[in-house]
């Protein structure tokens, strides 16, 4: 079986700007996924590595 045909939709690859604001990631963590992945990934990898936890609201310590 070929690999470079179209598998799922884990298999796509993602512009890490556009997923971050698909799903609404902070930009600390857009930055955090840049730094891993470069400017594009895998769905199936940003989908497993993606921490929406900035959706909550926390206060910082300075």
């Amino acid at each position: 079986m070929d690999d470079a045909g179209p598998q799922g939709s884990s298999e796509q690859i993602w512009s890490v700007f556009d997923f971050a604001r698909r799903y609404r990631l902070a930009k600390r963590e857009e930055n955090r996924l840049l730094m891993l992945y470069g400017p594009t990934a895998s769905l199936r990898d940003l989908l497993a590595n993606a921490q929406r936890h900035s959706l909550i609201s926390q206060p910082t310590s300075s």
